[in-house]
């Protein structure tokens, strides 16, 4: 048995997100780390009114997950496996060791860039709970037809899709989804289109940013939430992180590969707990948050899952 990370995408940030991270040494380190390699400080980052932009949320997550992963890995806490969702990739690639943090930062740092130059306004994401895939896809391939851009962009669990869009499409999508059976349909704070066609332009620009970046081969298994597989050679992990922001997230199917790997025990990084309530149909009991887990309790339950 082991234990598996998760880390979060955009939609889980919140206001003072990395101010309210735990004091201790390996939170410092990644926090002033960021510092230095970004040349601005925190409040640059998590204040209410930073998070209005697309880099400052995904730098923030970034941060987290990265500062939340080495403070238990100092406790002698560590995962066998990681998968991070959209931007949560690459704290998950940085804590499987793939990854420099310092490189990440400066990568993620563009990725927000491209994303929200390509999609300042009246684009975003949807989820759709209650309906399943089969159903929902000919209803976005109508759309389509008219010329109202929308795709099916997250599968996210059995009962919780995820779409992406114009805001004109969002809601005629969500609209039909409900007269065919959805039980909710809620926009997302999400301002970018991603993980669908929409996005492959910035996504090829993205690519070549990757050019000189050293990826290492992972020391940790790194699931790819894109394509719900283990990655563990360097140009292929590379591939994933570039390309994900176009690609469709199979978040369900990488927690069951999680779960047949022998992951029994999966710890969301901070912040938030969505992840935890998804992975909760794969793991039932044995899914934790950081943030709402005392570290102590947390370390205690991934010493118990590697046994």
């Amino acid at each position: 048995m082991s234990a598996l990370f998760t880390f979060p995408g955009q939609g889980a940030q919140k206001p003072g997100m990395l101010h309210r991270l735990p004091a201790h040494p390996a939170v410092r380190a990644t926090l002033d780390e960021a510092t230095d390699v970004l040349g601005r400080g925190l409040a640059a980052l998590d204040s209410e009114h930073a998070l209005q932009t697309t880099e400052a949320v995904q730098l923030s997550l970034l941060i987290a997950g990265t500062a939340a992963a080495r403070l238990l890995a100092a406790r002698g806490a560590e995962p066998a496996m990681v998968c991070g969702l959209s931007v949560g990739a690459f704290p998950a690639a940085v804590t499987a060791g793939a990854l420099d943090f310092a490189d990440a930062l400066r990568l993620v740092a563009l990725r927000g860039q491209l994303m929200e130059r390509a999609y300042p306004r009246g684009y975003g994401m949807t989820a759709i709970l209650g309906l399943a895939p089969a159903a929902l896809e000919p209803v976005l391939a109508g759309l389509r037809e008219r010329g109202l851009p929308v795709y099916l962009a997250n599968i996210n669990s059995e009962s919780q899709l995820v779409i992406a869009g114009s805001d004109e499409a969002m809601a005629a999508a969500a609209a039909q989804a409900h007269a065919l059976g959805a039980r909710h349909g809620e926009r997302l704070r999400i301002a970018v289109p991603s993980h669908c066609p929409l996005l492959e332009r910035p996504a090829a620009e993205f690519a070549r940013a990757f050019e000189g970046v050293a990826i290492r081969r992972p020391r940790l298994t790194y699931l790819s939430s894109s394509l719900a597989r283990p990655l563990f050679e360097p140009a292929r992990i590379a591939a994933d992180l570039a390309g994900n922001m176009a690609s469709l997230v199979r978040w369900r199917d990488s927690a069951r590969l999680a779960w047949e790997r022998g992951a029994r025990l999966a710890v969301e990084m901070p912040p938030g707990h969505t992840l935890t309530r998804l992975c909760a149909e794969t793991f039932g009991n044995g899914c934790a948050a950081f943030e709402a887990t005392p570290v102590d309790t947390l370390v205690a339950l991934i010493a118990s899952a590697a046994e």
